[in-house]
């Protein structure tokens, strides 16, 4: 029974690495179709938001399916509820690159994002790559020490964010309020993509520690 468990929890595992690996792709995509009006790239996020979708129920189904099967207590139940609570952080992340791709396809074929704007989204994409690789890392390797690295890569996000909005308050913009708008929302979701990979990576410290990680709710 607990060889059964335990593989069960493997398969678990695995669909997260899954779900990491597909939002971390799916960030990448959206972003070149942002930065360089890539058409295809755009409808290929949003069309593959499904299969992280699918990932998510799987997950659902299988922790539900142990929980009732298993009745698992202590370190075991503290893994399935963590795999629930980052599979949603993972899901959300995947919704967020699908509202950028959604952006980029809505201003095809101009590119969304000006000129002036093209360095501080390329940094912030970078720093949202760096984050989903490190979150496949610790959900295939769990790594307490890798997973709070996320925090800092989270500091140096917010840090960009108030950069953009520099820009975006300045007198001298010259693209209107349509384009600042977007511009604004498009740093709310890259921002919010590393927020829930910071929460992703505090729910795997408290499966490998049982404490919370310094800072979270």
């Amino acid at each position: 029974m607990r060889d059964e468990f335990r593989a069960d929890l493997q398969i678990v595992s695995q669909l997260l690495v899954d779900m990491a690996e597909g939002v971390r792709a799916a960030m990448r995509q959206a972003t070149r179709a942002l930065l360089t009006a890539d058409r295809q790239a755009a409808e290929t996020v949003i069309e593959r938001d499904a299969e992280i979708d699918d990932l998510y129920r799987h997950v659902e189904e299988r922790v539900c399916d142990l929980l009732a099967r298993q009745a698992p207590v202590a370190s075991d139940l503290r893994a399935m509820i963590t795999a629930l609570h980052v599979a949603a952080d993972l899901e959300r992340m995947g919704d967020l690159a699908e509202h950028v791709a959604k952006t980029a396809l809505r201003r095809h074929p101009s590119p969304a994002v000006p000129a002036e704007l093209r360095t501080v989204f390329t940094e912030m994409s970078e720093i949202a790559d760096r984050m989903a690789v490190k979150i496949g890392s610790v959900l295939a390797k769990p790594d307490a020490d890798l997973a709070g690295e996320l925090d800092r890569d989270d500091d140096a996000m917010d840090e960009l964010h108030k950069n953009l909005f520099a820009v975006l308050l300045g007198d001298d913009w010259p693209y209107g309020v349509e384009t600042a708008i977007d511009a604004t929302l498009l740093g709310r979701f890259y921002e919010r993509f590393a927020d829930h990979a910071v929460n992703a990576g505090e729910h795997v410290i408290y499966l490998i520690t049982g404490e919370n990680a310094p800072g979270s709710n």
